[in-house]
């Protein structure tokens, strides 16, 4: 077969289409006042059509999702009857075909590949998906093919494969071409967004009849002179509905024609290298097909875009050659294969259509199936609403010869308007005002009258034979939703509707990969229906029903590997030593049928898709000790697997021994402790992992203590947990062989500036033994005394509030601490910093603060008159130490907590060294005190008078001397 040349000359034996290509080059040299690009592009489009008319295997262009080419393909599939149906489509998906009649429509075709290998600039998980409507000429194709006895479907298009490795290289070819494609105006770049657009949930989406002008500056001006507002409108105003009403020939030489121009005024790009080698591949599939099997050009069709039905490629037609052309071999990537459902807005993001248009284009092909007695094709056992006319008999088409005439006559007539679009127009009035009423909306019968003369007056305006969907949704608009929406739902949203609506797609039993089959048996005993799309609320008990414990524990799984919304608890918990026994649940596993089936992609049973994802999770290069450690508590709680729980557990200690710092310090030891309580709750005591874990926490956060202290990067909560970790489990790891003597030297290492940190600090130390309590006090009782500390002080208080953790013994010593801040302080001091001291202990010490507060309503009284006569633990002999005029500690430390306690309770150990008579006194502040004449002498003969029983019995247990 011979092809155009680039300035549209007519190709040898084109007379049948001279006169029309004479006629449109004179046109355009009239209008641009001289020969041209004009010129040759409309000559051009003649070629294109003498090319595809003149192909011996009859080549069907159609349009995504398109009523008409639906109508077109349902006619000529009736009239000619042929015996293989070649279509535009992904290879490697045809075998799914066949389960579409387990399904109701719109559902997606879908290849996954959870791995991909070989495949530059992509990550996965990788999904192909492509679409089906009812409205769809390749439906209609699928459908006759599938149920025609004798009849063959091939698809021809790249493997799924091939989309990415073809995609990757022109990617490539842009990124080095730079600006040169596209002639520099950033055409590349608009395109590179509108296949990112064209994402269907995170898939890339492939579609038979991809026709939109990939001219930026046609689409504008085509738009502008169309009176309208998107490229949908467009379509369906100037070409969908005309083309509705014609005969095949017609049909295939305008929208061959359309597609032509289209391709002519398209950018020389990567885009364009890649469409042109998919034909190549399509042509070659049907030039191999029709050697291997015998059958005859003449009884084949070929359906495929518009745009790909004027390639000018050699490789093109049933007898050109293959032109040097190969194939790539395939990558290494394992593609997984299923039905998934689809919906009207997934379709329309994906394709990037206007909002409605796939509703739109639903509502014109029942018209016209209802109206034209067009008998479409329907797989048998398709769910879902039938066509009106289905059982109809279709009427009988003449058949006609590829006259060129049609295609001249179709441009120069005017549209033809249809006497029954007026009582359409009056019937979707009517229903909107119902529908508006129905949706808290003030419309009567004056309103849907008023919709019908605006959406005629918006035709005029627009230049329009007839209003269109889109003429009535402005018109509903403007005189039914006035300034305010009353419900959920606005005027648009109705009239959309009305036209069918979002409708979404779903996929039969039988035609699910066994994991979603294995989950639907499981969860039959429970009343979960998948084939139910609203939210099902599903009560167990447990206690009054045990059998349904398995299918309790099903759905806390599907909890863990579906989306949040999928499958939702309402009441009960199963985690870590908490299993409750009555549950309610929400369940929309209908609704959400492509979560589950993508995850039937991953394995056979839940279980198994568990434990792959707990393993990679753990083994990601990115984990942490945190996230493997809550690989670990799922696999207890959810898969009870011991084995998987020591594997995952001694992942665990290598990814804490490799960490450098300590962001997952409170994370890894909320964790732990919980399965050391665990562990430790079921009286098989710490598996070996488990006191593995233990000695590399307590040699790792000792060697990350000094350095975390230092970094202004660690805050105050990371050191914190550090902390509580060494401390809480210190008996445990030196019953393991650790060295105390490494924590005390890495607390003695530690250096902090930050005051958070410093109070930290201070409670390690007095953990640690290193510092005592008194000298604790003095310090806060320095810093109370100096102005330029005090500013700062709510910091102080927040660390010692946060080393409640680490050293929860300390808690008597911060309420004192907050306390004596209160007391000492004068107001002008108090009150600024008051907010900060709020503000700070809510954000950093928010939960040690119950804790506190339980502290301090033990110290307190509970009583307000009884304020007045209280007097502080710390107050007395023991407040004095934390005075300014408080000496000075004696070398060599205090004595140690006996002391301290000693010190605090000065009068009664005064008392009883009186009644043993031991002389001495007491060093410090009160020296002297246990001098007979002393003040603490006389108490004490006071206290031995008020008591004298306890006086006897001690006199007794000392014995008669």
């Amino acid at each position: 077969m011979s092809g155009a040349t680039a300035t549209g000359g007519a190709p040898a034996g084109a007379a049948p289409f001279a006169p029309l290509r004479e006629h449109l080059r004179e046109a355009a040299e009239e209008f641009a006042g001289a020969p041209g690009a004009a010129a040759d592009i409309l000559a051009g489009m003649v070629d294109d059509v003498d090319r595809a008319v003149r192909e011996p295997v009859e080549v069907v262009p159609v349009a995504h999702h398109s009523p008409a080419s639906a109508l077109a393909m349902a006619r000529r599939l009736r009239e000619k009857r042929p015996r293989v149906v070649f279509v535009e489509l992904c290879e490697d998906l045809a075998p799914l075909l066949s389960e579409l009649h387990n399904c109701r429509l719109p559902v997606a075709l879908q290849a996954f590949a959870s791995r991909p290998e070989d495949l530059p600039s992509r990550g996965g998980p990788l999904s192909v998906v492509a679409p089906v409507t009812e409205a769809s000429a390749e439906y209609q194709a699928i459908a006759y093919a599938l149920q025609t006895p004798g009849v063959e479907l091939v698809a021809v298009d790249r493997p799924v494969d091939l989309v990415f490795q073809w995609d990757a290289r022109a990617e490539a070819a842009a990124r080095a071409g730079g600006a040169r494609d596209g002639d520099g105006n950033g055409d590349d770049d608009a395109e590179r967004a509108e296949e990112a657009a064209g994402l269907h949930g995170g898939a890339v989406g492939v579609e038979i009849g991809d026709l939109r002008p990939r001219f930026a500056d046609l689409e504008r001006h085509l738009l502008h002179r169309g009176r309208v507002r998107h490229w949908s409108e467009w379509w369906d105003q100037y070409v969908e509905q005309p083309l509705a009403r014609a005969d095949h020939d017609t049909y295939r030489q305008v929208m061959v024609a359309v597609g032509g121009l289209f391709r002519r005024l398209s950018p020389h790009g990567p885009r364009l290298a890649v469409d042109e080698d998919r034909e190549r591949h399509m042509w070659r599939r049907i030039r191999e097909h029709l050697a291997s099997s015998g059958a005859a050009p003449s009884e084949c069709v070929f359906v495929c875009g518009a745009f790909h039905a004027a390639s000018p490629v050699e490789q093109a037609g049933s007898a050109a050659g293959d032109g040097g052309f190969a194939i790539p071999p395939p990558t290494p990537t394992q593609w997984l294969y299923g039905l998934i459902p689809s919906s009207n807005s997934a379709i329309e993001a994906q394709f990037g259509l206007a909002q409605g248009a796939v509703s739109v284009a639903a509502a014109t092909w029942s018209k016209h199936v209802s109206a034209r007695s067009v008998r479409p094709f329907r797989l048998k056992g398709q769910k879902g609403r039938a066509a009106a006319a289905a059982k109809r008999p279709a009427v009988p088409v003449p058949a006609a010869g590829p006259d060129p005439a049609r295609l001249s006559g179709y441009l120069s007539a005017p549209p033809a308007l249809d006497p029954l679009d007026e009582a359409e127009l009056r019937t979707w009035c009517v229903d909107i005002v119902r529908l508006a009423r129905r949706n808290g909306y003030a419309a009567s019968t004056a309103d849907a009258i008023a919709v019908y003369e605006t959406a005629v007056l918006l035709a005029g305006l627009r230049d329009r034979a007839r209003p269109t969907p889109y003429d009535f949704q402005d018109a509903a608009v403007t005189c039914i939703e006035k300034d305010t929406v009353p419900g959920r739902r606005d005027v648009r949203r109705l009239c959309e509707i009305l036209l069918g609506g979002d409708r979404v797609g779903s996929v039969g039993y039988d035609s699910m990969p066994p994991l979603a089959r294995d989950v639907a048996d499981r969860l039959e005993p429970l009343g979960v229906d998948l084939g139910k799309r609203t939210v099902q609320r599903i009560l167990v008990d447990l206690r009054a029903d045990p059998e349904l414990e398995p299918a309790s524990r099903l759905l806390w799984r599907l909890r863990r590997v579906l989306p949040d919304q999928v499958v939702r608890p309402i009441a009960g918990a199963c985690a870590l030593g908490d299993r409750s026994v009555q549950e309610s649940w929400d369940v929309s596993l209908g609704r959400d049928q492509r979560s589950l089936i993508e995850l039937g992609y991953e394995g056979v049973t839940v279980e198994q898709v568990l434990e792959q994802r707990l393993r990679r999770a753990a083994w990601d290069p990115r984990a942490t000790a945190a996230s493997v450690l809550g690989a670990v508590e799922d696999a207890i709680v959810l898969l009870d697997s011991p084995v998987l729980v020591a594997e995952l557990g001694r992942r665990a200690v290598e990814v804490l021994a490799a960490e450098r710092s300590a962001d997952g310090a409170p994370e890894v030891l909320r964790r732990f402790r919980a399965l050391v309580a665990h562990f430790r709750g079921t009286g098989t005591g710490l598996p070996a992992w488990c006191e593995a874990f233990v000695t590399a926490g307590y040699a790792h956060y000792c060697t990350l203590l000094p350095r975390a202290f230092a970094e202004e990067e660690a805050g105050a909560a990371q050191v914190a947990a550090m902390l509580s970790f060494l401390f809480s489990l210190e008996s445990t790891a030196l019953a393991l062989g650790c060295d105390r003597d490494q924590l005390e030297l890495a607390v003695a290492q530690s250096h902090p500036e930050e005051p958070a940190k410093v109070a930290l600090l201070w409670a390690a130390q007095n953990r640690v033994g290193a510092l005592s309590r008194d000298r604790l006090r003095r310090r806060c009782a320095e810093l109370l005394s100096n102005p330029l500390v005090v500013p700062s002080y709510p910091r102080y208080l927040s660390g010692f509030a946060q080393a409640l953790g680490p050293v929860p013994e300390l808690a008597p010593f911060v309420v004192e601490a907050v306390s004596e801040a209160f007391a000492r302080l004068p107001d002008r001091v108090l009150l600024p910093w008051l907010p900060n001291l709020v503000e700070t202990l809510r954000k950093d010490a928010g939960a040690m603060m119950p804790a506190l507060v339980r502290e301090a309503g033990r110290t307190f009284p509970g009583q307000l008159e009884a304020l007045d006569a209280w007097t502080p633990p710390w107050a007395g002999a023991g407040a004095e130490a934390v005075g300014p005029g408080a000496a000075p500690a004696a070398p060599g430390g205090d004595g140690g907590p006996a002391a301290e306690l000693l010190n605090r309770h000065r009068a009664p150990c005064s008392a009883v060294a009186a009644l043993l008579g031991a002389e001495g006194a007491w060093a410090g502040p009160g020296a002297g005190a246990g001098a007979s004449g002393s003040p603490a002498a006389r108490e004490a003969a006071a206290l031995l008078e008020a008591r004298p029983g306890a006086s006897e019995a001690l006199a007794a247990l000392l014995g008669p001397d």
